[in-house]
This record gives structure tokens, C-alpha cells and sequence, in this order.
């Protein structure tokens, strides 16, 4: 199939489309994340979902076995504040050693890293959910920014600027690549962000009814049924907002947020440890899980590279449409 965009993004990444497979916690695994790569688009193993390094390691060198030479990356999602035991230098002197090639970091500024990462020839796309910390991330020397819109799933950022409005600023104050996040489900959605004067978008909810995702079929189906209107936000009142699934324990945590409760009491509802075992078992009542409003776009379950086909396709009827009503001079 012909390539249909050549854009700052597939010339940064080496890859076909635009497209970026952004990191999910416990969820992009190496096979996840090749199938990625043969579908011609990036994804990351996400650093965060391995408590040893050891196994990061062997995550990597999987992954690197199962792309052949096709691109992929790791994501390091960095705490906004450095707290005892952060392992963010770790990972990222192990990033070097197995000479990856990208990385996609997130949450607090990534500079005191870049120097020995650009020395190893390694791209940086920084994910952030603001312009203000796109200009800053540009400041500092990475190669792309991803900036992610109120609709995304995670952690959304305070100010709660949607995807459209994010992506038009943003395209008019960066001069580095750009890519948009946030709400982004279909191929029209990449077609919308190119015009407003993106390079690209990052994807996460929309895969998340890949085949390659390990999570419980359950879990999935959930997905399936449900709505644009079926995800609420959460930990506002720790400035951490995150837009998750509506259920159980998303309200569980907006009732004890009202009565003013802290971290510790919030904890049993938000861990990661508990989202993992939500994944694993199908039960998607008990735990706050991470999903954006473009979960209205996740319909099947199918391979990572059929949704991709599907994407370009409807990538095409996008550009079909415009041409039809554009006025022929």
C-alpha cells in the first residue's frame, strides 16, 4: 500500500504513518508493541510496568527480536517530583546500553537526561498535557513533543484545554515536530490534526481492544459497550487529574475526594498494582483505570494491525470528502 503522509513524525521515526502507540501502563509489552512496528507505526514499552530492570532488559531485547529491524521505543513516565527510590536514571542508563532507539518520557522535565541520550543517538518525544511545557520541553533540546488534550485518558493536566485548540496553538508556537493527543479514535482524527498543523498523533485508548493487549477479554468488552460519556475524571484534588472508566472505584475515589481524604485513603482504588489485577482478571469495577473519550471508537476486538488498516482507511474517506467539497477552481 502506498504511504499516504510523509510528515516530520514518519521521517523522525522511520515509519509509515503518523501515528504514534503511546504507553500504557502494564499493557504495552514487547509483543504489543512489535505488532506496532510491522503495522508501521511506533510504540513503547512502558519502563513503569516492570519492577526489575532485569526484566525491562529482557522486555527490550524481546521486543527488538520480534520487530526485525522495524522501530519501537520505551516509555519512562517520570513522577512530576523526584522521590526516594525514583529509578529514572536507572532506566534510562539501561535505555542507552540496549541501544534503543526512541523514548517517550512524560511528567516531570526530562533535561538532566537528554545529554547522555542524545550522545547515544537516541530520540526524545516528550509528552505533555500543556503548550506552556511543550515550549519548555523544546527549550530544553528534545526532538518532538506530543501535547495531549482534555479528552485523553490518563492524566489530562490541570488547565483541561481540549485536543483541538491544544493542537492549533501548539502548531503555531513550536517549531520542533508535533504530535497530538487526546480523543484521537480514527483516521479522520489524523487527517483533522494534520490540518491544524500537527506532525502526527499518539494513540492509547483505541488500541487498548488489540489482540496484542494481554488484558482480560471482559475488560475489553466493557470497552466495547461503552460510550464517549463513560469516563470521569479523578485526583483533581491531588493536582493529578486523571480521566478513567466510570465505575465502582472511580466513584469510590470522587466520594472520598469530596470528604477531603488523602493519598493514603485513595491508594487501595488508584495503585497500579490494583489496575494490573483489574487487567488480569476482567474486573473492571475495583480499580481506576485510565481510558480516554475515544473509547467510543474501540468497537472489536481485532489485531493491532487490522484497527491501523482500518485507521488509514478511514484516513482516505477523510481526504475523499474534503476533496469533494473543496471548490474546483
Amino acid at each position: 500500500m502506498n504511504r499516504l503522509f510523509h510528515t516530520r513524525i514518519t521521517e523522525l521515526f522511520g515509519i509509515r504513518l503518523p501515528v504514534l502507540a503511546g504507553g500504557l501502563q502494564w499493557l504495552a509489552t514487547a509483543e504489543y508493541v512489535a505488532a506496532a512496528a510491522h503495522a508501521g507505526i511506533c510504540g513503547f514499552i512502558t519502563a513503569a510496568s516492570y519492577e526489575e530492570l532485569d526484566d525491562l532488559r529482557a522486555a527490550i531485547r524481546r521486543c527488538r527480536e520480534l520487530a526485525e529491524g522495524k522501530p519501537f521505543g520505551v516509555n519512562v513516565s517520570m513522577l512530576p517530583k523526584m522521590v526516594q527510590g525514583d529509578r529514572a536514571q536507572a532506566v534510562f542508563d539501561l535505555i542507552v546500553e540496549e541501544e534503543v532507539r526512541f523514548v517517550e518520557t512524560s511528567g516531570r522535565n526530562p533535561a538532566p537526561y537528554l545529554s547522555p541520550l542524545k550522545a547515544a543517538g537516541i530520540k526524545v518525544v516528550h509528552k505533555v498535557p500543556a503548550v506552556k511545557y511543550a515550549l519548555k520541553a523544546e527549550a530544553e533540546g528534545v526532538d518532538a513533543v506530543a501535547v495531549v488534550g482534555a479528552e485523553c485518558g490518563g492524566h489530562p493536566g490541570m488547565e483541561m484545554v481540549g485536543t483541538f485548540v491544544q493542537a492549533n496553538v501548539a502548531a503555531a508556537k513550536l517549531s520542533i515536530p508535533l504530535l497530538v493527543g487526546g480523543g484521537i479514535g480514527t483516521g479522520a482524527h489524523l487527517v483533522a490534526a494534520l490540518a491544524l498543523g500537527a506532525d502526527g498523533v499518539v494513540v492509547g485508548t483505541r488500541f487498548l481492544v488489540a489482540e496484542e493487549i494481554w488484558a482480560h477479554a471482559d475488560y475489553k468488552q466493557r470497552l466495547i459497550a461503552a460510550d464517549e460519556t463513560e469516563t470521569t475524571l479523578i485526583l483533581s484534588s491531588l493536582r493529578n487529574t486523571a480521566r478513567v472508566l466510570r465505575n465502582e472505584a472511580a466513584s469510590t475515589v470522587q466520594s472520598l475526594e469530596r470528604d477531603g481524604a488523602g493519598i493514603d485513603a485513595l491508594m487501595p482504588h488508584i495503585s497500579g498494582k490494583v489496575g494490573r489485577e483489574a487487567y488480569r482478571t476482567g474486573d473492571w469495577t475495583r480499580a481506576a483505570l485510565s481510558v480516554g473519550q475515544s473509547v467510543a471508537f474501540a468497537d472489536r476486538i481485532e489485531p493491532l494491525a487490522v484497527i491501523i488498516h482500518r485507521f488509514e482507511d478511514e484516513a482516505r474517506a477523510a481526504l475523499a470528502r474534503l476533496d469533494r467539497l473543496s471548490v474546483k477552481p
